[in-house]
């Protein structure tokens, strides 16, 4: 696991960005001739923002395009109207395809509209179609991520499996609690989600957590300097072969390892 702890969140989120092209080489102006399209992984939440504004301007610049690119998005509510504003496929469409130049046909997100097959058995079927989806494109090949302030990755609330698939979870309280601000009223936060599993995650050939503010210090000290544990579920990163997690420094003022991690940036150096 890489560390990378940056100045400020503007710092961090470039840094990000180039972590994210980094392990997307289809996206580059020179590799348009990659074999098959990249793919890669879609969280929300305002921690990416600067990140995918970062990717935009390297679009502008004609350093990488996602036109045939395809997005997997980690997770949706279960029972927001299609259209909704704040169901992730809307959020996603804004934030992210009009910001990159992501086609939307090729942004898929889990079907959690309740208006077919609004049934448990139903939901769990459309979570199997979901993990096959991501199977069928070649699997995810850059994954961005988030992190919750009680260390959940996408929907993944602490106590889930470390090898799950994505499936039906019902959201925490302090989850709801926190996404509430982007809704009229608190009760309009849907109680469950369909998510990613933490097993599906880890699947992807390279992870990028970007984490700013000290909100989130104490959840990223846990992830990577704390117990592998269903209890904190983003500790799954130091089980990756290719995860890097980018701080500013307020996120990373609990970790105790700040000095390495500082020295191990800075490259190989001289023997």
């Amino acid at each position: 696991m890489q560390v990378l702890i940056c100045a400020s969140p503007a710092q961090a989120a470039r840094s990000a960005a180039s972590a994210v092209l980094a392990g997307l080489p289809g996206v580059r102006k020179d590799a348009r001739n990659y074999g098959r399209p990249p793919v890669l992984g879609l969280a929300t939440g305002s921690s990416p923002l600067g990140l995918y504004a970062e990717l935009g301007r390297a679009v502008e610049r004609s350093e990488a395009w996602f036109g045939d690119a395809q997005g997997f998005a980690l997770d949706e509510y279960i029972g927001l109207p299609a259209g909704h504003p704040q169901s992730y496929r809307r959020i996603l469409e804004r934030e992210v395809c009009a910001v990159i130049g992501l086609a939307t046909h090729r942004l898929h997100v889990p079907d959690a509209t309740a208006e077919t097959t609004g049934t448990a058995a139903g939901f769990t079927q459309r979570a199997h179609d979901y993990e096959q989806q991501i199977i069928d494109a070649g699997g995810i090949d850059v994954q961005i991520l988030g992190i919750g302030a009680n260390g959940h990755l996408g929907f993944n609330e602490p106590g889930s499996a470390l090898s799950s698939r994505t499936r039906v979870k019902r959201l925490a309280a302090q989850t709801r609690a926190d996404n509430s601000r982007f809704f009229a009223d608190p009760a309009d936060v849907p109680a469950h989600c369909l998510t990613q599993g933490l097993g599906t995650i880890a699947r992807a050939r390279r992870l990028v957590l970007i984490a700013t503010g000290s909100g989130k210090a104490a959840a990223v000290a846990a992830a990577v300097e704390g117990a592998l544990s269903a209890s904190c579920p983003a500790s799954i990163l130091q089980w990756h072969p290719d995860a890097v997690v980018v701080l500013d420094g307020a996120a990373a003022a609990r970790l105790r390892n700040r000095a390495y991690y500082d020295d191990a940036a800075a490259g190989l150096g001289t023997p």
